[in-house]
């Protein structure tokens, strides 16, 4: 059975995942310095993105997305390992994005991930140190250019 604070750990945690989802769909990078340790290390180049430092991910997410009409980051079932003030943890992305043809017509396609964390605990709250991907699937993705096939 879980503590009061085991549970206040998870459900902290689980806030901070459904933030950076509503972060990246609502283009709001600044956002992601709340959800980031200022030294966090971003690797999202499984899904034919980039790595590096937050500021560097924040840049790369503003080109890399700008592309879309539409994107809508879903995370599910973290299977979350937490000890004291650091935990780890796995968790499925649902990604749906859009493009537009240029006519007004959305193309939509889809993207699975894993998503790979380590987080802290820090004076403002739990932050990600460390995040990867590791790509599961892509459905229906299109051959445009500045988008990578599968």
């Amino acid at each position: 059975m879980l503590t009061a604070e085991q549970m206040s750990d998870r459900l902290e945690i689980q806030d901070l995942f459904t933030r950076y989802c509503f972060a990246i769909d609502e283009r709001d990078w600044n956002a992601l310095d709340e959800m980031f340790t200022p030294d966090a290390q971003i690797d999202y180049t499984a899904t034919g993105g980039s790595a590096g430092s937050l500021s560097e991910m924040k840049e790369w997410l503003n080109t890399a997305l700008s592309p879309f009409a539409m994107s809508q980051h879903m995370v599910s079932l973290p299977r979350l390992e937490i000890s004291g003030d650091r935990a780890t943890s796995r968790m499925i992305l649902f990604n749906p994005m859009g493009m537009d043809d240029g006519q007004g017509n959305v193309s939509t396609f889809f993207v699975g991930v894993w998503y790979h964390d380590e987080l802290v605990r820090t004076g403002s709250g739990w932050r990600i140190a460390r995040r990867s991907q590791k790509l599961a699937y892509t459905h229906a993705t299109p051959n445009a250019k500045g988008v990578r096939t599968v």
